[in-house]
């Protein structure tokens, strides 16, 4: 039988930054079509597995010089190599002591059904499952006033995959901690995408010009903010409030940041 403790002493060894674990009776309300159980009926656990957007990989696309490092090692490699593999050998880790491990990448839970149920009262392919409420579920966070899921650790510097198993572990108690400052802190979106309730107007975020991008794994999903201005500056305001854990020898902004409010209008406030 393997324990939490020695799970996660593991994912440690392998570079792992971010575990959370959620147990089956937190996901009884989901609906079918987004249930780790339409996928895996047997799956007991529910492990949230995290790696760091380090820090670097944004400072090309801060000083608006080099987008492309983002891209490669903060969005695409991140996800499709660097987290997929720690995700992949967390899986290998559970199955070579016997418990089944269904690896499951964060694709956006947007995707429509691309199929016909198989089976009558069994939902079509293919079943998304929403990472970041799994996150949420597993006790590794909160979601911000901008709508980015902030952990302690890192603020909104992180991307998720998650492993279904039938292995029965204890789970992470729920994030009971504040690290959004809002209203305290502004919300930083140029464009006003961001309602001062929350909601996102991801149409506008579809044409921002300050870093974000359409999401890498699949066209229907909402775009990719972790590179854009607003998440820059929530990342600064948090690390400048000694809101995250993981901190620098010397401050992520310096000077006024680089806003694109319209078609070739750039100013700096």
């Amino acid at each position: 039988m393997i324990t939490k403790e020695e799970l996660k002493r593991f994912a440690k060894e392998i570079r792992i930054d971010l575990v959370g674990i959620a147990n089956i009776e937190r996901f009884k309300d989901i609906p079918a079509e987004h249930n780790p159980l339409s996928i895996f009926p047997e799956a007991r656990s529910i492990i949230v597995v995290g790696r760091r957007i380090t820090r670097g990989s944004l400072r090309g696309i801060e000083e608006g010089t080099n987008f492309d490092l983002y891209y490669i090692y903060g969005r695409d490699w991140l996800n499709n190599r660097i987290l997929a593999m720690s995700t992949f050998k967390l899986s290998e880790f559970l199955e070579d002591n016997g418990w089944e491990a269904v690896p499951i990448p964060n694709l956006p839970p947007e995707i429509p059904p691309l199929g016909i149920p198989v089976r009558e009262g069994q939902p079509a392919p293919n079943v998304m499952i929403d990472i970041e409420d799994c996150a949420l579920k597993a006790g590794l966070g909160e979601i911000g006033h901008c709508g980015f899921f902030l952990t302690p650790e890192f603020g909104p510097r992180q991307r998720f995959q998650i492993i279904l198993t039938d292995l029965e572990l204890e789970p992470d108690p729920p994030f009971n901690g504040k690290i959004c400052k809002y209203p305290i802190c502004p919300s930083f979106c140029p464009l006003g995408a961001i309602s001062p309730e929350g909601k996102i107007d991801y149409r506008k975020c579809q044409t921002c010009k300050n870093g974000a991008s359409p999401n890498p794994l699949h066209r229907l999903g909402k775009p990719d903010r972790l590179g854009a201005i607003c998440a820059r500056s929530c990342l600064d305001y948090l690390e400048k409030n000694n809101l995250v854990k993981n901190t620098f020898k010397n401050p992520f902004r310096t000077k006024p940041a680089w806003k694109v409010i319209e078609e070739r209008k750039i100013v700096e406030e």
